[in-house]
């Protein structure tokens, strides 16, 4: 398995290189699209290893403790989205924190209803990924490669090594992201894709597909930094990176679809929880999209350039703030009635008697948590205390 992490690395390092002669080679008034296609997908490749290299470094250092905080502090819905917001803040994946809801619910660390604040909550936590990428952080990319790499080599802590890891996954997400920034810089003076990218202007179409790539990719976060990307270069403006964003709650709905599979239904509620709060809020913001952008607009800074430089400055960030806005307001909005989607969410998916006879099969056990020990080991213990209770 070392190995095979090493070679994904390098294997990612090589499609690169092709980038930056691309980068380095290629001109706004003769693209090379094989070129342009090879730099953009190695810069995605590179933007999406880094992503997950740094969620499972952020996740190592701190994955037993943020269980333990979310199995703990739910009882109160308030804290339960803070609780929420603050753990995936941490790993920096809203799908995990979710796909961590639906194992405890398995194991009946918690009710289904107590993880509905925390799924709240997660989606204001991975605003927190988009506000980093805004941030223009290219140029240190390959300092923060070298720092992590060093401390991921030479630490003799594993929780050095852990968070060496994270720093090394950020670099490499940033460096992604100079490469598709790079690669994409052509495409400024190319009318048919301009024209194209204002298209998405149009609310639906941009919000399919901005649900289709992120089940895609399985990552909200990954995509709105795609989109972030797309607005450095000036070839997305505000009103079409909105229903971008807003498409991406929508498509990261199916990572807990798929992680809810082959569980107990009281699991299943959290994923079903988790595409109404989703598609609900979407549904709200997507008729009010130009109010947004102009509250956005007016909260952002200004500068005094115009045209696509203009767009290329400002842009960036007013996505961002966009989608952190976006995500606050449908957890204040939807949080006071957590208690009534509850109820809408078991007539969807009615009680049955699962509890009655005696049952073989296995309800807790899963297979896919054997990579998080704690989980695990409490799935199992679980389970064990079911047996013992219909053997008694």
């Amino acid at each position: 398995m070392k190995y095979f992490s090493k070679a994904k690395l390098f294997f990612a390092i090589v499609i690169n290189c092709s980038g930056i002669l691309y980068a380095q080679g290629i001109t706004a008034n003769a693209i090379n699209w094989g070129f342009l296609i090879m730099g953009l997908f190695g810069g995605l490749s590179l933007f999406l290893y880094g992503m997950s290299k740094m969620s499972d470094g952020l996740k190592k250092a701190a994955g037993n403790q943020m269980r333990k905080i979310l199995a703990s502090l739910t009882k109160n819905r308030v804290i339960a989205l803070f609780v929420g917001a603050f753990v995936t803040m941490v790993i920096q994946s809203s799908s995990a924190t979710t796909v961590m809801l639906v194992s405890f619910v398995q194991a009946q660390l918690m009710t289904y209803v107590q993880s509905i604040g925390i799924i709240l909550g997660a989606n204001i936590g991975t605003t927190i990924t988009a506000q980093l990428v805004a941030f223009k952080l290219t140029d240190y990319a390959l300092l923060m490669i070298t720092v992590g790499f060093a401390l991921t080599m030479f630490s003799k802590k594993e929780s050095l090594k852990h968070i060496g890891e994270a720093v090394l996954g950020f670099g490499i997400l940033f460096f992604g992201m100079k490469i598709m920034s790079d690669s994409m810089r052509p495409l400024r003076s190319f009318e048919p894709f301009i024209d194209m990218m204002r298209g998405l202007e149009n609310p639906i179409l941009g919000l399919m597909i901005g649900a289709a790539f992120t089940a895609l990719i399985q990552s909200s976060s990954a995509f709105t930094g795609i989109v972030i990307v797309l607005a450095q270069q000036g070839l997305l403006t505000l009103e079409a990176g909105i229903p971008m964003v807003l498409g991406a709650n929508i498509g990261t709905c199916v990572t807990a679809g798929l992680a809810s599979i082959g569980t107990i239904r009281e699991a299943k509620r959290v994923a079903i929880a988790h595409v109404l709060f989703n598609l609900g809020g979407v549904l709200i913001f997507v008729w009010f999209i130009p109010p947004l952008a102009e509250l956005v607009r007016s909260l952002s800074s200004v500068s005094d350039l115009s045209g696509m430089e203009k767009l290329a400055a400002e842009t960036p960030r007013q996505i961002a703030n966009a989608h952190t806005i976006f995500n606050i307001s449908v957890g204040l909005i939807f949080l006071p009635f957590t208690g009534l989607l509850a109820k809408q969410v078991y007539r969807l998916m009615p009680r049955t008697e699962e509890t009655k006879g005696i049952k073989p099969d296995i309800w807790h056990l899963d297979d896919s948590q054997v990579a998080n020990p704690a989980i695990a080991i409490k799935l199992a213990q679980t389970e064990m205390l079911r047996m013992i209770k219909i053997l008694s």
